[in-house]
């Protein structure tokens, strides 16, 4: 298995995953190529839980435009890990 912390780039808070928080859900930038088993046990090691359940969003790219150069924002996944009742994880929960 790779390194938990190249598979877990960053948590990700915003108003909707806080709202989330609360269901014992919490949102993750995770790396692209990473598939849900090795999310669930990046998870579970880095932050001592235990994981129920992980799905996986891969957002496309946005067109943006400054003056008449335009682009494309990066790619990412997010995974939305589901915790165990009982378990909480106090890294995101204390934002």
């Amino acid at each position: 298995m790779r390194d938990p912390y190249t598979i877990i780039l960053r948590p990700i808070v915003t108003e909707k995953s806080l709202n989330l928080a609360k269901e014992n859900k919490y949102v993750f930038e995770v790396d692209k190529k990473a598939n849900k088993i090795e999310i669930k046990k990046a998870v579970e090691e880095i932050f001592k839980v235990k994981a129920k359940k992980v799905a996986i969003i891969n957002e496309k790219p946005k067109k943006r435009r400054l003056g008449l150069s335009q682009g494309f924002t990066s790619t990412r996944k997010k995974a939305i890990v589901t915790l165990e009742p009982g378990y909480k994880i106090e890294l995101i929960s204390g934002v």
